[in-house]
């Protein structure tokens, strides 16, 4: 059974703007994101991001949006992400199990990657990411400046939580 990192996208990999990130020249991949990709891969884990894209369902973007900053994404971290993932749906248009709260996303990844859930580590920026992975028995470290509801652990950012994910993992 294989090990991975769950990673949430907007928030812990690119900046959050506090609307959708959709468009390529406005998604800005965080500074350290690369370095601590490589780290976690270099120690075996597969690295599988999980995003809920609720514009899509709204009609703000495509899904070829979506695939374009992920292309970014994958071109700024050279390649590293073994899988990306995301939920298209909303609860005001269409109910999804893939989305986050819910846990279809990872559930389809760990029966790609033959994964161990308690091998597993879920970073996100919001306590619903966090519950998605708790749903499949995965780890959970909340990064962002924003305290919630005392969860922990709970980081500054990616650099941060690939630390302790490498000191405990």
């Amino acid at each position: 059974m294989n090990k991975a990192v769950f990673l949430d996208r907007d928030g812990v990999l690119n900046h959050e703007m506090g609307t959708y990130v959709w468009e390529p020249e406005k998604f800005v991949v965080i500074e350290g994101v690369a370095e601590s990709l490589a780290r976690l891969k270099a120690a075996g884990y597969y690295l599988i991001v999980v995003t809920n894209q609720a514009g899509i369902a709204r009609g703000l973007y495509s899904a070829t949006d979506v695939q374009a900053c992920h292309a970014k994404l994958q071109a700024a971290v050279g390649g590293l992400i073994d899988a990306l993932y995301y939920a298209p749906g909303h609860p005001s248009v269409s109910e999804s199990l893939r989305r986050k709260p819910d846990s279809l996303m990872l559930e389809q990844a760990r029966a790609r990657f033959h994964l161990d859930a308690a091998r597993c580590w879920l970073v996100g920026d919001r306590l619903r990411d966090i519950a998605a992975g708790h749903r499949i028995g995965v780890r959970g470290i909340l990064v962002g400046p924003d305290e919630a509801d005392g969860y922990q652990p709970h980081v500054a950012d990616l650099r941060a939580a690939t630390d302790l994910i490498l000191a405990g993992g």
